[in-house]
Order: structure tokens, then C-alpha cells, then sequence
């Protein structure tokens, strides 16, 4: 099963992170083989991109994959133009890919997440 992690971070504390990763990967280290991420820097900005229309298509396209963005328009009873952005929307974080002219959801599972305390 192929599954992404979103989640809501802390800029500073994402940054340390990154500062870290590249500092090992300069002395050699390898990295890991890692689920795909997607990081948020607050939960407006999430939500802001996953709205509950876009995360029905979404889930709508990965159970019925093969759709043109037409088709999609129709079968939701959505407006084209609005289906259409949302679409761009969700393509521009990965979460739809264009296969063979139709649409493609490339993951079978979403796991959104937040920390609420730092591992000690």
C-alpha cells in the first residue's frame, strides 16, 4: 500500500531538520528510503489546500481512476472551471498525476498528522 504523511510543523523546528539532514548527507551518510511527505506550516494553510470539496474529489479520482477532468466535472455534478482549479490544485502537491491523458491518484492512503509534543 503506497502512502503519504501530511503534516502541520513547526517552520523553526522543520528548518533544524533540514539543517541537520543536509549536514549528514554532506559527510556521506546515506538517507533512508522515507515515506513521502507533504509539511504544512499551520493548520489554515492545510486547510487551505485540502478542502473538504478537493479531499472528495481526491478520494473520488483514487476509486475511479481513468477520468478526464470533464468527465470528473460531470460525474461530481461540479462545475468545470471549479474542478478544473481544484484539480490543478491537487496535481501541484503531488496528489493527482496525469496518466496516459486521464486522471491518477498515485496513493492508496493518506495519513494526516500533527505533533503535539516533542519527543524527549
Amino acid at each position: 500500500m503506497k502512502r503519504i504523511e501530511i503534516e502541520v510543523v513547526n517552520p523553526k523546528q522543520e528548518q533544524a531538520h533540514l539543517l541537520n539532514w543536509a549536514s549528514n548527507l554532506d559527510k556521506g551518510h546515506k538517507g533512508k528510503a522515507a515515506t513521502p511527505k507533504l509539511r504544512f506550516a499551520s493548520y489554515k494553510v492545510l486547510h487551505s489546500m485540502l478542502t473538504e470539496k478537493r479531499m472528495a474529489l481526491l478520494e473520488y479520482v483514487a476509486n475511479n481512476q481513468g477520468l478526464s477532468i470533464r468527465q470528473l466535472a460531470i460525474e461530481l455534478e461540479r462545475d468545470y472551471k471549479n474542478v478544473y482549479d481544484d484539480v490543478q490544485r491537487l496535481m501541484s502537491i503531488g496528489l493527482i498525476e496525469v496518466q496516459n491523458a486521464t486522471l491518477y491518484v498515485p496513493y492508496d492512503e493518506i495519513d494526516i498528522r500533527k505533533t503535539l509534543r516533542a519527543s524527549v
